[in-house]
């Protein structure tokens, strides 16, 4: 993996930390590109799943959007041996049941954002941005982070890689009931301890790692239904 590759993923994680992102009570804001107030408010969604395709999407994106959104989110954070990435966490699947729910309204977004990308990289690097290695894939990311790369309108490009970001972020670090964060990949990359209902005060005070046992989701949270 590039250093880049390494300094982006460490960047994040430490972000989701300092964020709160880890807490996994709802969705996260909302994305840089849009001001929209989607939060969860009292209750959390019905479980999200792995759709049975296996290739986790379905829901939205078609398959060529899918390869491309996975590709992008892995080089935002890249996979390593004994630290886990965006496709081990199933960052798409979460993408994509966002994009078929909460975020609807910015489906249009990513049409035409992913549109705007692989036409960019066909004329700046002729192939899309699947075909490209992962250096020229860190190299377009940037591109477009800087606002140099050329071909967006709406989104900008900046626009479209804060929101590509934001999203992977929250499919890494989310809790897995909303389709990401897949056997709690995200939280063991940063060490957190899972949604445990209640801690103690010494839990609280204390300086050292939480040992309260196995991580657990809002799921396991839920109150059994009755038949």
């Amino acid at each position: 993996m590039s250093k880049q590759g390494v300094a982006r993923r460490e960047f994040l994680s430490g972000a989701a930390l300092g964020m709160g992102a880890v807490a996994g009570a709802k969705l996260l804001p909302e994305a840089s590109a849009q001001t929209h107030a989607q939060h969860a408010e009292t209750t959390a969604p019905a479980p999200a799943h792995i759709h049975t395709n296996g290739e986790g999407h379905g829901a939205f994106f078609n398959d060529a959007d899918a390869e491309t959104v996975a590709a992008f989110a892995e080089r935002l954070v890249p996979g390593a041996p004994g630290k886990p990435g965006a496709r081990d966490a199933g960052v798409l699947n979460y993408i994509d049941l966002a994009l078929a729910g909460a975020y609807s309204d910015q489906q249009d977004f990513y049409r035409r954002g992913l549109i705007a990308l692989d036409t960019y990289c066909r004329k700046a690097h002729g192939a899309p941005f699947v075909k490209l290695d992962a250096a020229r894939q860190d190299e377009v990311i940037t591109t477009l982070e800087q606002n140099k790369a050329s071909g967006f309108t709406w989104p900008t490009a900046p626009a479209f890689f804060n929101t590509m970001r934001t999203h992977t972020m929250e499919g890494m670090f989310a809790d897995p009931v909303y389709g990401g964060n897949k056997d709690f990949a995200g939280w063991r990359l940063v060490g957190f301890p899972g949604a445990h209902p209640a801690f103690t005060p010494a839990d609280l005070a204390s300086k050292e790692a939480f040992a309260g046992g196995v991580l657990i989701g809002l799921q396991a949270q839920a109150p059994a239904r009755r038949s």
